[in-house]
């Protein structure tokens, strides 16, 4: 029987238990008057089973309202109701046991055991479809034993909702859900139901459902489900309040806010002793009801759980800091105590590269099986002890600098084979410092800045900072540069020092971390007489310093007659092989002479070398074997200068290593911390001092902001409006992704700087990254980002209200790391800048095309509709969309003379395809992207930017 009880009515034998308000055999007729307290021996409307309310000619006692007359107005209504089916009905249930037992009816939105409802249907939209009156009857059962008759004036479980929406008086469809509670609020009188497992019918061939063939709602209403809201606020003078019915469907149509309802009354028959008891409570239930305050969504627990673990990580890393920082600086009595010089000693080493095959090939071109390499240095060796000046000599080509940085443990691309030793320091590592031929300098800093920066990185972290500014001092005067400490050192765009100057600092920046060996790559190329006789003075004390010599090597183009004597030993080289090697001065032109290449009196001995070098006779080629010049005869001075021919026993000496160091691993002198620390010192300055950068991005983001809230300004709230609101918010993501251009720049050209001081272990790339990100994400995107989007949301009239300005914020914030990071992957990617910058304008286009503004993301063909799961545009629209929609905004406008009033939410699906409830899933994946990109630029700078020569 219960399959055909209509209004959820329950069976009861051959009849049907029907919920208050309708009776007949299957639950189909409301009731036509009477009182609630009559239950089934109420009258019915006629015309079953499409009994219409309005043609019965149904009229409501004295003191009963809404249609089905089922709301009391007056206590007296309850009382009569009541008191005329008292004899049948027995005692008083809920009342008797207090002493005031007196009936009254509840007149406010507040339930307290089972209250009834009516209310009247207005939406435009709606309206103009079904031009005729919408009522809505809410039967809201709390507690149904707390009723004067429970089993009539109440129906159901406790913590249910029975609903029927009439049509002209005729009943269209109709709803229940359970589990409901009761939200009271802040006690200002209104009241919100929330319930569970709604479920609905459509009842066939009426209005809504079927009798209108143009407009059949069976299939959505019969398909409403999940959570049901009715939320009303406090009554007004006349006892009227307006309601909301609530469910995703239908907020997805109308808005946020629901179905609105108007003119709701409401009546509950209650024992007064029953309000009395429970009033003083938040709940107005004994089985579990809400409290009256709102608990965070499982969204909100989630995001502040990750944000608080984010910061609890964040606290432990410095944490963890702090104690090694603290645990290596009282380790540093004897850190610079001296260590009496280290003798540096090469023997057999030897340096291929391969050379490129023309056409494709499928030979092997790299390696030691390659038969296609060039030889740049052939079996050369050599040794200089602390105390000695080596000047490494020859034409260019000859393998200078590649010995140099060999010597130096520089990255190599091609092969090392040969050994490289330092006598007497045991297992302890020595300190190599090495000066580059090119200065690469901090331009933004002074001299003394630059060398209190190497110092505190380079120097072990348990000596004090005061020892370390000492030495700094110390430096300045040994260079000669004590009155350039104040002076920022400058480029190409900005004068600073002069040339030599900025190499003497270059020196000094090794020497600060007081070096065993130092070798350096033609530090007199480039600079006067005078410049260059300052440096070899400086190199020649510092070599022979009583108290802690040290060894010096350093490869000279074209030295004069003075420079070339300050050096105590000679190694020339010619084509990759060693002429030469051994005691300066003249002792080289008597070498050379003793084999038949005369040397002229008083002609400078470095370029008489030269001169033997660039064309030297096959026979001063020494051979590794022992052999003698003549098993060279096969092989014609062109081989030799070509370096294709080798010394024989080259393939089996020890291979150094390919395109790394002779040493594996690299260790700092300072904690994690301290680089963090002296890196962001840095970038602070730099940001002081070069400001033009930063007030570039806050004047352009202030000039675009008021253009853009211009260009938007007070968008409406027609379909047309609302297009244009998203364009505002596809605008403002275009721009970001456009304006971050700026950090791939900036990375490109702090790059040489990185790869110097990286190669000089200064610090390791973490600390660089973090240091870099910071200073530029904060000052350069963040802040123009707030100022950009802030004009522009305000000018633009977006949805006035603090929560949703916020989350729109922390949408583009996101957004702004999230590209900032990878511009920054592909400044790392690409040496070449120009390389860089095309990609990422090229993405920036692909990210607007497959965002959803220019193409209904579900229009684009299958087999690129992929490619949009992949643009962080699309996530950062869509969420700033339903942002947007979901702070209840409602489109007002009128289509072919038809009003329509509908939730912006609804225009937004159909016009971009964006889901209504994404936005939170947008968040994860925007974080998603900024945890890839990170993670992409700290593998790739580990592994890919590093200095190769």
């Amino acid at each position: 029987m219960s399959g055909s009880c209509e209004n959820y009515g329950t069976a009861n034998g051959t009849a049907c238990a029907c919920p208050p308000g309708f009776g007949g055999s299957t639950c189909s007729q409301p009731s036509c008057g009477g009182t609630i307290f009559q239950g089934s021996g109420r009258s019915l409307a006629n015309g079953s089973p499409f009994a219409n309310l309005t043609s019965s000619g149904c009229s409501c006692e004295d003191g009963w309202t809404g249609t089905g007359c089922n709301v009391c107005q007056t206590a007296k209504a309850c009382q009569s109701g009541f008191a005329s089916v008292r004899g049948s009905a027995g005692s008083l249930t809920g009342a008797d046991t207090g002493q005031n037992n007196t009936i009254v009816c509840n007149a406010v939105p507040r339930v307290y055991a089972a209250g009834e409802m009516s209310c009247a249907v207005q939406n435009p939209t709606l309206q103009s479809v079904f031009p005729g009156s919408s009522s809505l009857t809410i039967l809201r059962n709390l507690n149904g034993s707390f009723t004067p008759l429970p089993n009539t004036t109440a129906f159901g479980l406790s913590g249910s909702v029975y609903a029927q929406l009439f049509y002209d008086g005729v009943e269209q469809f109709y709803c229940s859900a359970d589990s409901c509670t009761q939200d009271l609020g802040s006690g200002d009188g209104s009241a919100d139901w929330n319930c569970r497992d709604l479920k609905c019918t459509c009842r066939a061939n009426t209005t809504f459902c079927g009798a209108t063939k143009a407009l059949d709602l069976t299939g959505i209403i019969n398909t409403l489900t999940g959570t049901l809201g009715i939320s009303c606020a406090a009554p007004a003078a006349n006892g009227t309040a307006t309601c909301a019915f609530k469910q995703a469907t239908i907020q997805q149509v109308f808005g946020s806010a629901g179905l609105a309802l108007s003119g709701c009354t409401f009546g509950e028959c209650i024992a007064q002793n029953v309000i009395d008891t429970l009033s003083g409570n938040s709940t107005a239930s004994s089985n579990g009801t809400s409290s009256g305050g709102s608990s965070l969504s499982g969204g909100v627990i989630a995001g502040l759980a990750v944000v608080g673990g984010l910061i609890g990580l964040a606290l432990l890393l410095l944490g963890l800091g702090w104690l090694s920082q603290r645990r290596a600086r009282k380790d540093g009595a004897n850190a610079l105590r001296p260590t009496g010089g280290v003798t540096v000693e090469w023997a057999d080493v030897s340096y291929f590269v391969p050379q490129p095959t023309p056409g494709f090939s499928l030979r092997r071109r790299h390696g030691s099986g390659s038969d296609n390499q060039k030889v740049v240095l052939d079996n050369v060796s050599g040794r200089v002890v602390p105390g000695e000046m080596m000047a490494i000599l020859g034409p260019s080509g000859a393998g200078k600098t590649t010995l140099i940085e060999i010597l130096a443990q520089k990255h190599k691309s091609g092969e090392v084979l040969g050994s490289v030793s330092y006598p007497g320091t045991g297992n302890r590592r020595p300190r190599i410092g090495f000066v580059p031929q090119q200065d690469v300098l901090p331009p933004m800093l002074t001299v003394h800045e630059a060398l209190l920066f190497a110092a505190r990185l380079r120097l072990p972290e348990g000596v004090p900072d005061s020892e370390k500014q000492a030495r700094v001092d110390d430096i300045l005067d040994r260079l000669g540069i004590a009155h350039l400490r104040n002076v920022r050192i400058g480029d190409g765009e900005k004068r600073g020092i002069s040339g030599g100057e900025m190499r003497r600092v270059s020196i000094g920046l090794e020497l600060v971390a007081k070096p065993d060996i130092l070798l350096l790559d033609e530090p007199t190329s480039g600079l006067d007489s005078v410049s260059a006789a300052k440096v070899a003075k400086v190199l020649h004390a510092l070599a022979h310093d009583p108290e802690n010599p040290t060894a010096v090597i350093a490869s000279i183009h074209q030295p004069s007659s003075q420079l070339y004597h300050s050096f105590d030993q000679i190694l020339l080289l010619s084509h990759g092989r060693a002429l030469y090697s051994g005691p300066g001065g003249f002792a080289p032109a008597q070498h050379f002479s003793s084999r038949g290449i005369a040397y002229k009196e008083g002609y400078n001995v470095a370029d008489y070398l030269l001169d033997v070098a660039s064309d030297p006779p096959v026979a001063l080629f020494p051979l590794s074997n022992g052999g003698t010049p003549s098993e060279l005869k096969a092989s014609s001075c062109d081989e030799v200068e070509k370096g294709l021919v080798s010394a024989n026993g080259a393939a089996k000496q020890k291979t150094l290593g390919r395109g790394g160091s002779l040493f594996a691993g690299t260790s700092y002198a300072a904690t994690f911390l301290t680089q963090f620390q002296v890196l962001s010192g840095r970038e602070w300055k730099i940001l002081r001092r070069d400001k033009t950068l930063f007030f570039l991005h806050v004047a352009v983001a202030s000039v675009l902001g008021v253009f853009c809230g211009g260009l938007y300004f007070h968008t409406g709230i027609t379909i047309a409006g609302f297009q244009s609101r998203v364009g505002c918010l596809f605008f403002l993501g275009a721009l970001i992704a456009f304006s971050s251009l700026s950090a791939l720049y900036n990375v490109v050209e702090i790059r040489p700087l990185f790869l110097r001081e990286r190669s000089a272990a200064y610090y390791s790339p973490t600390a660089w990254l973090l240091s870099r990100f910071i200073f530029d994400v904060i000052p350069l995107r963040i802040i123009p980002t707030i100022i950009v989007s802030t004009i522009t949301y305000w000018m633009a009239g977006l949805a006035h209200d603090a929560a949703h300005f916020f989350k729109f914020l922390f949408i583009l914030v996101l957004y702004t790391l999230a590209m900032t990071l990878f511009n920054f992957l592909l400044a790392c990617l690409f040496r070449n800048g120009g390389i860089a910058i095309l990609i990422s304008a090229l993405t920036a286009l692909y990210q607007m095309t497959f965002a959803g503004f220019f193409v209904h993301l579900n229009d684009i063909p299958p087999v690129l509709r992929w490619l949009q799961w992949l643009c962080p545009l699309k996530y950062t629209l869509e969420a700033l969309s339903v942002n947007e929609v979901g702070s209840g905004l409602m489109i007002e406008d009128t289509l072919e003379g038809v009003p329509v009033n509908v939730s912006a939410a609804l225009i937004m699906q159909t016009l971009f395809g964006f889901g209504a409830n994404n936005y939170y899933r947008d968040v994860l994946v925007l974080f998603a992207f900024i945890a890839g990109f990170g993670l992409g630029v700290v593998f790739v700078v580990w592994a890919k930017v590093r200095e190769r020569r």
